[in-house]
């Protein structure tokens, strides 16, 4: 998931907890509300992780010839 997605489970839990939409029959709209947006605050916090771990990382190129020398 990215941040785009986190970003929709936000807005669409913000939308379920202020009760902006009529009640979804059988469904507990606050308690949904909360969890999607627990869920998509999650996404995007590890989404950021992730993305700068992999910033952080270096690689290294090692060139072997069939004389044998490196390089």
């Amino acid at each position: 998931m990215s941040i785009g997605g986190g970003i929709l489970l936000i807005v669409i839990g913000l939308v379920l907890v202020l009760q902006v939409f009529p009640d979804i029959p059988h469904v507990d709209d606050v308690t949904l509300g909360w969890i999607l947006l627990v869920v998509g605050v999650l996404a995007v916090a590890l989404t950021l992780l992730m993305n700068q771990q992999r910033s952080r990382t270096t690689h290294v190129e090692e060139r072997r010839y069939d004389d044998g020398r490196r390089y």
